[in-house]
């Protein structure tokens, strides 16, 4: 098993060619929660993610004749970016085979990065098996995601970062995917740091680890679709899950629509872009799955930060909505000249922002002198939206619905 030395010796070989990533207290979202919060921003490596510690450890103990072969892995993105930047840079000829679900951002960079890419399977787990046939055929070398003691020593010295930028740390949460960055991550707190409770986060579309801990044995899952495509694996590693079993205090799970929350939280709050399975800590913390005493300092590693624009987009609005900074009020006037301009009035003296306008009228159920007309408007939040409402009908507007969805749970 994966010994505390072989995290140090990980450190000194990867230390010149990785950056140490800053570590500080947020405090724009230190008050969600009791405690002290602090980020550790892993989504600031080269290649956005804390992957390119284990990819490059693995790098660096090949031969030169397998380095001559080139290497094979199968990654939903990080890992593979991870391990296109630093072949490419050590001159190791790389292949990588991507889920065709993949994020078209991470898909875009791994090529930049100077890989052979090749999508291959809806599900993760099947890029994995066309990676170990191709392994097989080409005589490359495989770098595991994160079933491999060198990945998971080099992941590990994100715990020794750790234990060094906050020495009096008592919690530090994790995602937990297929388990690399955790086991060497706690094995390296822990040894240091035998009293600190590290946290692991999965999230519901994909809980190998905590039912694999609840069942004894590792126990595979099918992933459903889901926001954190980074961590949502068929099952937790071979090597993986004893270390976490020994030093992973707890395991949660968090919803996709809390995840969703907190990457808003963190573009809007802390300024910073988080892919869904970087966000999923945060998810942990604001829900309350994670208890944390208000003197304890906490650690929420954002381990990554390769997110497509377009998400990044429905995110917005979709938390803008839940929010009641976006609303969108049904209104039935009389259909006459006038009629649209006295209701933008109405709305604009109250306050709100008119952004779209369309109308109803052969569809609609009302009568044939009305038209049912749809506004999506800007406001300042949910009472906002409130005061909108009562000035319309306050006015003898006919407001039929207010389209905003109630408050999920966990937001």
């Amino acid at each position: 098993m994966l010994t505390f030395q072989d995290i140090r010796l990980a450190r000194e070989l990867i230390r010149d060619q990785i950056i140490v990533t800053p570590c500080s207290r947020s405090t724009a979202l230190g008050d969600l929660f009791p405690g002290r919060l602090h980020f550790k921003f892993e989504n600031l490596h080269r290649t956005g993610s804390f992957k390119e510690r284990g990819a490059l450890n693995r790098l660096l103990h090949l031969s030169e004749e397998e380095r001559a072969r080139g290497v094979i892995t199968a990654s939903a993105g990080n890992h593979a970016q991870a391990v296109a930047f630093h072949a490419s840079r050590l001159g190791i000829p790389s292949t990588i085979l991507m889920p065709v679900t993949t994020p078209l951002i991470k898909v875009k960079k791994t090529r930049e990065y100077g890989a052979e890419v090749i999508l291959h399977g809806q599900r993760f787990s099947e890029a994995v098996e066309e990676s170990w046939r191709l392994e097989a055929e080409r005589g490359l070398v495989m770098i595991h995601a994160f079933d491999d003691d060198l990945v998971i020593a080099g992941q590990g010295t994100l715990g020794m970062e750790l234990n060094e930028q906050l020495p009096d740390v008592d919690v530090v949460v994790i995602p937990i995917g297929g388990g690399g960055v955790i086991a060497g991550t706690a094995l390296a707190l822990k040894t240091l740091k035998p009293d600190v409770r590290v946290v692991g986060v999965e999230v519901e579309a994909a809980p190998s680890a905590r039912l694999s801990r609840d069942a004894g044995q590792i126990v595979g899952v099918e992933p459903a679709e889901t926001l954190a495509d980074g961590i949502a694996v068929k099952q937790i590693g071979e090597l993986t899950f004893p270390l976490i079993e020994e030093y992973v205090d707890d395991i949660v799970l968090v919803a996709d629509e809390e995840i969703a929350r907190a990457i808003l939280l963190l573009l809007e709050q802390e300024k910073t872009v988080v892919e869904g399975a970087g966000a999923a800590p945060l998810a942990a913390l604001i829900s309350g799955r994670v208890s944390v005493g208000s003197e304890d300092n906490v650690i929420a590693v954002l381990c990554g930060g390769n997110i497509d624009v377009n998400m990044i987009s429905r995110i917005i609005d979709r938390g803008l909505v839940d929010d009641g900074r976006l609303a969108r009020l049904i209104v039935t006037v009389r259909d006459r000249p006038g009629s649209l301009a006295y209701v933008a009035k109405l709305v604009g003296d109250a306050g709100a922002n008119v952004l779209e306008i369309s109308h109803q009228r052969a569809f609609a159920d009302i009568s044939v002198g009305d038209v049912e007309v749809l506004l999506q408007i800007e406001t300042r939040g949910r009472e906002h939206v409130e005061e909108v409402l009562t000035t319309l009908r306050t006015m003898g507007i006919e407001v039929g619905e207010a389209v905003r969805p109630s408050r999920s749970s966990g937001t």
